[in-house]
Parts: C-alpha cells; structure tokens; sequence
C-alpha cells in the first residue's frame, strides 16, 4: 500500500475517535468549563456563546502550536543526541533560509488572526442598542450596589431604585445572601446597563455572563445585552477598590417579564422613586451619617 493510502487509513480511525470524543461532551465540557452554562446549552445572555467560542477556540490554536513545538523538540533531542563514540559539539548551521522564514511568518499569522477574532468579538460586545426594552443605573460605591431602573420619562421622574448595603456576614464567616443588592432583569428583552461609579474605580462583573466593565468616577460606560435564561446569578466587583473590596457582592435575578414588572411596582409602592442620586445626596447630608449605606 503507497505511504499516503496508509496516512489516510491511518487518519480515518482517529477522526472517527475525535467525533466520538467531542459527541459525549457536556455543554460545559465543550465550552472549556467556563460558567454560564447549563447541561441543556442554554447560554446566560446572547454574547455568552461567542465570548466562549473565542475563548476556546484560541486555547485550541495555542495548544495546537504547543503539541507541534514540544512535538519538533523531542524529536531534535532524540535524533541529533551524541551518540557512543561521539566528541564535541555537532556540526552547526549559520542559518536556514526556509526554517527561519517559517518561525518568522506562522508567529505573524497567528497574531493576526487573534486579534481580528477578538477585534471583531469586541466590536459586538460594545456596540450599545438604541432603544433598549430596559434602561438600568447600576451604581459602585465603596463597598456596595445601587441600581435605577429608569422609565419611559426623559426626566427620571417615574424611575424606581434600591440601595444596597455591603455583604453581611454571620458567625461562621457565610455571606447572607438575603441581604446582598439584587439587580433584576427580565429574560428575552435587551437590557442596557449604564455603569457609574460613587468614589473610586470599581469594575462591574457578573461571572456567568463572562463579561465585566469598569466603572470611573465622572465617566458613564454602557452594555448591551440579552438575558436569555431565567434563574439567580452572582456578581461582585472586579478591581480592588478599599478594604472591603471582598464584600462588594451582589445577586442578579433574571425573570419574567410580569415578575419584573411587579418587583418595580414593589419598589414603586415603597416610595423608592425618582432620580437615586437625589436620594443617596439626602441621606449622606443627614448628621450622623456616612457618604454609604455600606460602609462600616
């Protein structure tokens, strides 16, 4: 049998054994064990899939130049080894044209190419929605959250808010999560986030969604996006901003649209109403109180 028949017989197998592999994958195998997955596929948000495509399949491409370079440097140590007998150093070459056009080109590409997946991953993941189904404040101050949630008045005047306090801790060191800030959203509709910051940098980051931005002080930064699965998710701050920077923590709740809408009236009926930072400059004037709601 010619060498190439034997190559292709020789392939068939292991490509059959590759799919076979790669078909008893889990959703979360298959997208490197990273979160916001669950065993059904259903990604968290609408950008959850790419930003774990462009994830995976750069750590492929990595491994793959991995597996060829440590491949090409046994195979130098074992063929070019002194052998018995042997004194000195072996002949050695000034230079290789084509080897060193080789190492000089494929580095290139492969820099060009992970850079134009994540210029053009990037480029979606920032472009912001015009007329987003939701508008949100979401609010970083040292060492909790503040969330808006902004209506259909250009004034503010019929948004609704909630201020949140610093994690809370019991006796055995356990977060209560009943007393965490909560954002809701609802699932299936664009959500904008408007990112501020009360004092210092903060960087907004829900794990799930594989996504995190930073929040300065006299700067707004924007995400679009689009909840796509319903349930609880955890968030924190990402950029290390005090010394409670671990308890800045925080829970989103992706729901439906009637119970969304009936957590905003919950707030609305409470008299949490109008612009938040009216509010918060209220209550941080009162004698006797700090500039935070969370601040120890």
């Amino acid at each position: 049998m010619p060498p190439k028949s034997r190559i292709r017989w020789a392939a068939l197998p292991l490509g059959l054994a590759a799919v076979a592999v790669l078909a008893g994958c889990s959703p979360t195998e298959l997208h490197g064990f990273l979160p916001g997955f669950v065993e059904d596929g259903t990604p968290a948000t609408n950008q959850t899939d790419m930003v774990a495509g462009l994830w995976v399949n750069s750590w492929l491409v990595l491994l793959g130049v991995g597996v060829i370079t440590w491949g090409l440097m046994l195979w130098a140590m074992i063929a070019y080894r002194r052998r018995k007998g042997q004194t000195g150093l072996p002949v050695q070459m000034r230079y290789n044209m084509p080897i060193e056009i080789f190492y000089t080109v494929v580095p290139l590409i492969l820099v060009i190419g992970l850079f134009a997946f994540t210029a053009r991953d990037q480029t979606i993941l920032e472009t912001q929605t015009e007329d987003p189904d939701v508008s949100i404040i979401a609010i970083g101050k040292q060492w909790a959250w503040d969330f808006q949630y902004n209506g259909d008045a250009e004034d503010g005047s019929d948004a609704v808010w909630s201020m949140g306090i610093q994690a809370q801790y019991d006796g055995a060191g356990n977060v209560d999560e009943s007393q965490l800030p909560t954002l809701y959203m609802p699932v299936d509709q664009t959500v904008q986030i408007q990112l501020e910051s009360r004092d210092v940098i903060h960087s907004f980051w829900i794990i799930d969604f594989l996504y995190k931005k930073d929040m300065y002080i006299g700067k707004e930064n924007f995400w679009s996006f689009t909840p796509t699965r319903e349930g609880t998710y955890a968030g924190k701050c990402a950029e290390l901003c005090g010394e409670y920077h671990s308890a800045m923590l925080f829970n989103v709740k992706v729901v439906s649209a009637d119970e969304y809408e009936s957590y905003l009236a919950s707030l609305r009926a409470e008299g949490q109403t109008g612009n938040i930072n009216d509010q918060y400059d209220r209550l941080s004037n009162l004698p006797g109180t700090g500039s935070t709601e969370g601040d120890d």
